[in-house]
């Protein structure tokens, strides 16, 4: 058996098919530990499963992917199906679950997606953290720097010839009274 996953913020939907590609069936899964177990529960009660195609294994199906892949199921990776096809066949979930399954069963969904367990991943989430203290940084300066010009005189007075960092240590020590 061969299984297909269309990713979603809450809900997962899934299909299974034989290594014909006859369709056996779709339903719908909780995106929880919870769901996933019962995921996995329903793909195999259809017999041997041998791989799975998840759609979204960067995003919304990351946590899926990675629970089937420590269950010891292959998870192949699988891109949304291209318009023109979902045009003729209409969009809906269980057609994109069922798309999933049939392009790891004719060959098309080859790629193996990142277990978010390595080095890169570390060194992708101190980035991100990096990114957002340098950009969060960026707005409070630039906000000193425009509440100064509307501030009364005496505080202008003070702050404005400061330099931006002389700036950001001394309002970061305002306290506010009463």
């Amino acid at each position: 058996m061969i299984g297909g996953v269309d990713t979603h913020k809450d809900v997962h939907v899934a299909a299974v098919i034989d290594d014909v590609g006859k369709i056996l069936d779709t339903s719908s899964f909780d995106t929880t530990a919870a769901g996933y177990r019962k995921l996995l529960a329903w793909l195999r009660s259809y017999g041997e499963l041998q791989r799975v195609g998840v759609e979204g294994t960067g995003s919304y199906g990351a946590g899926l992917a990675h629970y089937l892949a420590t269950e010891g199921i292959e998870v192949l990776e699988v891109n949304r199906p291209n318009r023109q096809m979902r045009r003729r066949r209409g969009k809906s979930d269980p057609v994109d679950a069922e798309s999933a399954a049939r392009s790891v069963l004719n060959g098309e969904a080859t790629t193996v997606p990142k277990s978010g367990q390595s080095l890169v991943e570390s060194i992708r989430v101190l980035r991100v953290a990096f990114t957002s203290a340098r950009n969060s940084r960026t707005r409070v300066i630039l906000q000193i720097r425009d509440l100064i010009v509307t501030a009364p005189d005496q505080l202008r007075g003070v702050l404005g010839p400061l330099s931006t960092n002389e700036r950001v240590a001394r309002c970061a020590r305002f306290r506010v009274f009463g």
